[in-house]
């Protein structure tokens, strides 16, 4: 070995000839990885494995033992190995992991209705989970009025080498098209489950609107009006009856339930069509956009928020917090409810069991939309 030359280190957690090089022969870290960036630059390609052992001064055997887990790696070498992999911002080859252990690592992610927020965040989470766990997401967004298009989708997926998919499924159709599917790797149907035929309630029905109701109450209201989400997605059935349940639970009267399609312009339509006389306090929307539609009608029939109607709405979409007033909200966490779909499907991959928690989190967010009943 050459005089000034640190050891290749093994890495294995055993004797071995010392690692920690005199100060003089230790190569600046800095200095290393930005020669061996600009090397790899040069070639027009991201850093490899070998680019790293070379910058951790070990084989790269013990970087490729180190990125599948193995856990016989002295800590000074980990040590090393870490930083030489955020130094030079290595990101792994899935490919080339596919090859090398047979096995793919593409989950392949079924959904529908991407314009609308909840669907659009849970996928954000689903798409998060994954490449936290070193796979890739492969989305296909299908519409739910043409049945040739998800037939054709479900063939696609099907043919794909795929480690699992994700079937995110909000409506009835879409429930009833995945579960027919027959796919030949692991899935998972992720979709609310109909609290109507479930002895578990989600934390929204359990906690979000009671206490939604709850600060209703205490505002002197006593007549509600329910705005809910159309009749196939199991969540505007379930929101409906969280409504009913918590309304009478707190001794209030409903003043019924009536539909919109979840947008704005479908609030706003319900809304301005109700009769001229209306009983209600307060109007319970089933998502913010329809709030958001409401409140525009209210205003034209010259009603104030909330000084004559109160408003609410579902979900904590970014622009609730600026509506005109700042709508009083339940928050739901649907990236999480994206992140539990994948820890299911990644459990069923691995044939383990996942753990049992419930991932639609909701939380009241108070502001000036709601206010005192009027006399």
């Amino acid at each position: 070995m050459p005089p000034g030359t640190a050891p290749l280190d093994t890495g294995e957690a055993q004797d071995a000839p010392r690692e920690d090089a005199s100060p003089e022969v230790t190569p600046d870290v800095e200095a290393v990885a930005g020669s061996v960036a600009a090397s790899a630059q040069e070639l027009g390609r991201p850093a490899t494995i070998r680019d790293v052992a070379a910058l951790a001064r070990v084989s790269h055997q013990t970087v490729h033992r180190y990125l599948q887990g193995y856990e016989g790696i002295r800590p000074a070498t980990r040590e090393r190995v870490a930083e030489a992999l955020t130094a030079l911002e290595y990101r792994p080859n899935l490919t080339a992991r596919s090859l090398t252990t047979g096995r793919s690592m593409r989950i392949g992610a079924l959904t529908h209705e991407l314009d609308q927020f909840g669907p659009s965040k849970i996928i954000q989470g689903a798409a998060q989970a994954a490449r936290d766990a070193g796979y890739v997401l492969d989305i296909l967004s299908l519409d739910m009025g043409d049945p040739e298009e998800i037939d054709q989708a479900l063939q696609t997926v099907t043919q794909h080498d795929l480690a699992g998919v994700l079937a995110l499924a909000s409506t009835d159709h879409m429930a009833q098209a995945f579960g027919a599917a027959n796919f030949r790797v692991p899935a998972f149907l992720a979709g609310e489950q109909d609290e109507f035929a479930t002895d578990h309630p989600s934390q929204l029905t359990s906690v979000g609107f009671p206490a939604l109701i709850d600060h209703l109450a205490d505002l002197g209201h006593h007549r509600l009006l329910h705005l809910a989400g159309p009749t196939a997605w199991s969540a505007a059935r379930n929101r409906a009856l969280a409504f009913e349940t918590a309304v009478a639970a707190h001794g209030l009267v409903s003043d019924g339930v009536v539909h919109g399609d979840w947008s704005a312009r479908s609030g706003y339509e319900v809304v301005s069509a109700l009769p001229s006389s209306l009983g209600f306090t307060a109007v319970v929307a089933a998502n913010d956009q329809m709030a958001l539609g409401a409140l525009l009608a209210l205003r034209e029939r010259d009603l104030r928020v909330p000084e004559d109607i109160s408003v609410t709405g579902i979900d904590d979409i970014p622009d609730a917090a600026f509506f005109s007033p700042p709508l009083t909200t339940l928050r739901v966490d649907f990236v999480a409810q994206g992140r539990r779909a994948v820890e299911h499907l990644l459990a069923r991959i691995a044939q383990q069991e996942p753990a049992d928690d419930d991932a639609l989190i909701s939380q009241l967010v108070v502001r000036r939309s709601t206010g005192a009943a009027a006399l």
